[in-house]
């Protein structure tokens, strides 16, 4: 007898942990869509991520060479035929399509100790299941080679482009990315 499957490949695989953290994120999304404010534009958060005071982790330590989290969660959204979708305020904008660093903790998409493909986020991870934030503090990294996982603060930097209406929900994405110290 042969033994089932759960996933075909490890693409498919990625795909779907990949998909299955954007609809937690989407769902957030909607929640803050229903408050009486979403006819104004919602921010998405009230920050980048919530980090915690019990939390394992320390808080990002500010570094004048990265892109800030609280530039890249200062978006508002809209909601458009039963989509919610991203207003960028002009500065974020300007990031489009330029070379950006980023600071933040590795989310893999993968399993493996190197990773090409994962979400970085401005807090940790502390749970398999949970996404630490909604879209706003998250950026979705393809790296040009694999990444040491580590569970500290990793900087990438990489062509940084600026998602108006991602199918994943995502907000922003960084390819041809390299770890830098």
């Amino acid at each position: 007898m042969k033994p089932i499957t759960l996933y075909a490949s490890r693409r498919s695989a990625r795909a779907l942990c990949l998909a299955v953290s954007l609809l937690l994120t989407a769902a957030v999304a909607v929640a803050q869509l229903a408050a009486p404010l979403a006819d104004s534009g919602v921010p998405m958060g009230v920050g980048a991520g919530v980090h915690g005071a019990n939390s394992p982790f320390a808080p990002l330590q500010e570094r004048a060479d990265v892109l800030p989290w609280s530039v890249l969660t200062a978006v508002k959204t809209k909601l458009d035929k039963n989509r919610v979708l991203p207003v960028f305020p002009g500065n974020v904008q300007a990031l489009n399509q330029k070379s950006q660093r980023v600071q933040g903790f590795m989310m893999p998409l993968d399993p493996g100790e190197k990773q090409k493909h994962f979400l970085l986020s401005s807090v940790p991870m502390t749970c398999a299941f949970c996404v630490p934030g909604g879209p706003e503090s998250m950026v979705e990294v393809k790296t040009k080679t694999p990444v040491k996982y580590s569970m500290e603060a990793v900087v990438v930097e990489g062509q940084f482009a600026v998602l108006k209406d991602d199918p994943y929900g995502l907000f922003y994405r960084m390819t041809e990315a390299v770890a830098v110290k």
